[in-house]
């Protein structure tokens, strides 16, 4: 019985992060840029009661076990898998607003050197006072070469102001005499989770790529427009009711398993 209790518990811890996770992503559903994750589990490891036995001639006491006889020891979650999929484009008639249709992460950093870098696929810009295209926590927007974008209008004619509204952004990224870095990873799923929309290279993901000049992208920039999240809620709370129930079925094996024990306490000799 005490197996029992572990392996349901097992469950129930499986089934609270599965149920952290869909709140995350619903929590989400509005965020510009955000992919939904999904959460991945294991099953743990098995006690091997009996080994399998092949059928043997020779009698009625000849071993027979074809199958084998063990018992699962629970469960166990293994992994997030972020899903990077296209969410849809809503227009909102900001020239500062950008969206990629397609793969790749616009490149940002903290300081306007690109020491740091981070990558994001939130385009919700600004302007900074120096006239810097920024996020909206204020990270520096790099361009193909690393360097902070200074957008200039199509009538500043040297002035210091910028007219947000005269700003063109192509459809290849570029944006007055620079592009935006636009990078790309051979395993996105392997980037890091930083908050703020953004995410850092590891080991996993592999080094950024940017497309050269010449090449032909195989993504679109899109001007006053975001990307929405890819969280579909009607999913997600399929998903939620689901893991709810899988842990109310846990929790009832955790007291049949007690139940049990408690019976076998109150056993009293004849």
């Amino acid at each position: 019985m005490l197996r029992s209790l572990l392996t349901a518990a097992s469950g129930m811890m499986a089934q609270q992060f599965n149920v952290d996770t869909i709140s995350n992503n619903l929590a989400n559903a509005n965020t510009s840029g955000f992919k939904k994750i999904r959460p991945e589990f294991q099953d743990l490891l098995y006690l091997n009661i009996q080994q399998p036995v092949a059928s043997q001639q020779g009698g009625q006491n000849a071993a027979s076990a074809p199958s084998g006889l063990f018992i699962g020891l629970g469960v166990r979650d293994s992994g997030s898998q972020t899903i990077f999929s296209q969410g849809n484009l809503d227009p909102t008639d900001n020239p500062l607003d950008v969206a990629i249709s397609g793969p790749g992460f616009f490149t940002v950093s903290p300081d306007s050197s690109g020491s740091t870098k981070f990558y994001t696929r939130d385009g919700s810009f600004k302007l900074d006072a120096n006239s810097n295209l920024v996020t909206s926590d204020g990270y520096y927007v790099l361009d193909d070469s690393g360097a902070a974008i200074q957008p200039s209008d199509s009538s500043s004619s040297g002035s210091s102001t910028v007219d947000t509204s005269k700003i063109t952004i192509g459809k290849d990224g570029t944006i007055g005499s620079q592009k935006l870095g636009v990078a790309e990873f051979a395993n996105p799923g392997g980037l890091e989770h930083i908050g703020h929309n953004l995410y850092q290279a590891t080991a996993t993901s592999g080094d950024p790529v940017s497309q050269q000049s010449g090449d032909t992208l195989d993504y679109t920039i899109e001007q006053d427009f975001l990307e929405s999240s890819n969280v579909q809620a009607v999913e997600e709370m399929v998903n939620l009711i689901t893991a709810q129930r899988a842990y109310e079925l846990n929790s009832k094996a955790v007291t049949a398993s007690d139940q049990m024990l408690s019976i076998a306490n109150n056993l009293r000799g004849a």
